[in-house]
């Protein structure tokens, strides 16, 4: 395993590309940082967003994960190459020539985007841990062990879409193709459950529970968004009339859904790879 790892780690940092993409994810994840500074005013509201609590443990661990979330792209971008390249270069072909099988190919493609996925949480966690002994107003330490299980949702999530890519990526073999179906099957679902939720079914509950069963839709059900849970978002809210109750938890069927579709993913990669002449 260590050598099916350390191959694919080696084809990545020679790729000029692919490296610079990998710096400049974890460089866009460390600028986390940088909305302690950031400060406002609406009309006589000053707004001051490290003093209104998204650094406070353990609501970090939430609001980091989300943030941190939205930058997975650049490694899409990265494991769908990674696959692309190896049929435009006919590395693939060469690796079975030389004695590689089918499995280990793609077990070496799920190492490297499990150890993406690790390298994430670990680098969210650490950060998250600075940030949070910085400005949290609740350093108790059983305060700050709460909540973490939004770091293993979040390890899912990246390790569920990235197997989505890397399917992709086998699927199309071409890397533009690739990334523009991964964007286009993204609309596709969100279109899609707009017009049952709001022109078919009125605002039905049940499409929530239908395309809880999507790929992208269940990814990201793992992680909901955190911003309405900030005191100042719930105060303005029932101060105008508009309160809500959200659910924010992280629920064992979300995970389980996920982790099927990985499986998923991986198995019709393998599939996809087997029938394949190459």
């Amino acid at each position: 395993m260590k050598r099916l790892l350390f191959i694919e780690l080696q084809k990545i940092w020679l790729n000029k590309a692919s490296r610079i993409l990998t710096i400049a994810y974890f460089g866009l994840l460390s600028l986390i940082a940088v909305i302690a500074s950031i400060k406002f005013d609406i009309g006589p509201i000053h707004i001051d967003l490290k003093e209104n609590g998204i650094f406070n443990f353990p609501y970090i661990w939430h609001f980091n994960t989300y943030i941190a979330d939205g930058f997975k792209f650049f490694l899409a971008v990265i494991i769908v190459s990674m696959v692309a390249n190896e049929y435009s270069y006919g590395t693939l072909k060469q690796n079975l020539i030389d004695g590689m099988s089918k499995k280990e190919f793609i077990a070496s493609k799920f190492l490297t985007v499990g150890l993406f996925s690790l390298a994430s949480v670990v680098f969210v966690f650490v950060m998250s841990l600075i940030l949070g002994y910085s400005f949290s107003d609740y350093t108790a330490f059983d305060v700050v062990v709460m909540d973490l299980e939004y770091l293993v949702a979040y390890f899912i999530k990246l390790l569920a879409y990235f197997s989505f890519c890397l399917f992709i990526g086998i699927l199309i073999k071409r890397s533009a193709f690739a990334i523009g179906f991964v964007i286009l099957w993204f609309f596709i679902e969100k279109i899609a459950y707009g017009i049952l939720k709001f022109q078919i079914f009125n605002g039905s509950d049940k499409v929530d529970s239908f395309f809880a069963f999507f790929p992208l839709e269940s990814m990201s059900n793992l992680l909901v968004e955190p911003f309405s849970r900030l005191q100042i978002v719930q105060q303005t809210s029932k101060q105008i009339g508009a309160g809500f109750v959200k659910d924010y938890e992280v629920h064992f069927t979300a995970i389980l859904i996920v982790l099927v579709w990985i499986t998923i993913f991986i198995i019709g990669s393998y599939k996809l790879l087997q029938k394949r002449d190459l």
